[in-house]
């Protein structure tokens, strides 16, 4: 008996597993539709630009002055000849750490851009999730990440719902902008015009009462 109901176990959890569902997503494809994500990534590009810009500029000097030393050190003499080797040797080791702290695999500008897309990756996460539980899936691939997929059938592929999930819950980067714009919440002036009401009308109560008071004598 105990073998059978094994067997049975094996046999139920096999049809199980067969009967699961599979769905693929594109999780860069994803990412690179989300307008936040875009307007990010391009302001850290241009961030990069600009360091690349002054690196360049750096190793220019470098080289100028590298080549200066070389054609004029057998002119110096004493603290003239250290000091001017201990200025090519300072922008060489400024040059090395510059290219191992920004442009290094551990540099800065990895580090900003797992930063940026970190949050865009949960969403992208549990979006993921959320459509998963809508369509029964038991396993979902991202066909991102150097997963061969040779043969797809488009039922099976859900990127586009995960794209629209998000488009639905994320807001759009239109009305970010228009919420930080200056003078959109109105508050602080309705505010304003109801103090001035309110002073306005205490002054005419004061002047009715002088008038009053005036008249009774």
């Amino acid at each position: 008996m105990k073998k059978i109901a094994l067997i049975v176990t094996i046999l139920f959890t096999a049809v199980q597993t067969y009967a699961q569902k599979i769905g693929v997503v594109d999780t860069n494809y994803v990412l690179s539709k989300l307008p936040q994500y875009k307007e990010a990534e391009a302001r850290l590009n241009t961030q990069v630009t600009q360091w690349q810009s002054d690196l360049q500029r750096l190793q220019a000097e470098y080289e100028r002055k590298r080549e200066a030393f070389e054609n004029e050190k057998v002119l110096l003499l004493g603290d003239q000849l250290k000091l001017r080797e201990k200025e090519v040797l300072d922008l060489e080791t400024n040059i090395r750490n510059t290219i191992g702290g920004r442009f290094g695999s551990n540099g800065e500008i990895n580090q900003l851009r797992s930063n940026l897309t970190k949050p865009y990756q949960d969403q992208i996460w549990n979006a993921i999730k959320t459509v998963s539980t809508k369509n029964n899936l038991g396993i979902v691939l991202d066909k991102s990440n150097n997963i061969s997929v040779i043969f797809l059938d488009k039922k099976y592929d859900y990127t586009e719902a995960v794209l629209n999930l998000l488009g639905k819950t994320l807001p759009k980067a239109e009305e970010i902008k228009t919420n930080t714009r200056p003078g959109v919440n109105n508050t602080k002036g309705q505010s304003g015009k109801s103090g001035l009401k309110s002073k306005n009308a205490v002054m005419q109560q004061r002047k009715a009462t002088a008038t009053e008071s005036a008249d009774q004598k």
